[in-house]
């Protein structure tokens, strides 16, 4: 069996975290993962900024209206930020780098979660990225992707199993339009 594959059947969005910290060997094992990320062209538009202070954590809970307040358990939040001076494709590069956190965070026996930060709102009159940018001091030319919340689970999630699979989303050859799924 291929480990990905036995990894992604593993692989849930958790939300709620023990207060246990992670350990150094953990953190190092994600930081290397994080940098070995693969990069279009080889440009590395990304940065990393790994968050594991209560406060700053607790800040980052509040980046935006709905679906980040669990970031206030999390033993770590890793935010993905890039500049886009550097490449066009830095969005993609990001996305990259967040999918191997996750992979590397289930085979560690730790629990993570995405919350969406670029094109969102934190308040009326602020966006998340300009807020995420202010509690980091992440300078203005720099993109704020997302975070990926880390932590010991507090909670317990199975896999999806293959039949819950959107298997009509797979086209061989060509386009299926047969396999669209109705809109409403």
């Amino acid at each position: 069996m291929l480990k990905t594959l036995e990894l992604l059947r593993k692989r849930r969005s958790i939300r709620q975290f023990t207060p246990e910290p992670l350990t150094s060997a953990q953190m190092e094992c994600l930081q290397e993962i994080a940098l070995r990320s693969p990069s279009s062209r080889a440009l590395t538009p990304w940065h990393f900024v790994f968050v594991t202070d209560t406060d700053t954590l607790h800040a980052l809970g509040q980046a935006k209206a709905h679906g980040c307040a669990f970031l206030q358990q999390c033993a770590l939040a890793v935010v993905l930020c890039a500049d886009p001076q550097r490449s066009d494709v830095w969005i993609e590069d990001c996305s990259l780098a967040a999918t191997l956190l996750h992979l590397g965070a289930t085979d560690m026996g730790l629990g993570s979660c995405w919350v969406q930060i670029r094109e969102r709102q934190h308040d009326e009159k602020t966006d998340s990225e300009t807020y995420v940018r202010s509690v980091l001091k992440i300078p203005a030319q720099m993109r704020v992707h997302a975070i990926i919340g880390i932590g010991n689970p507090a909670e317990e999630k199975h896999g999806h199993t293959a039949d819950t699979l959107p298997a009509e989303r797979i086209h061989l050859d060509q386009f299926d339009p047969q396999r669209l799924l109705p809109t409403s």
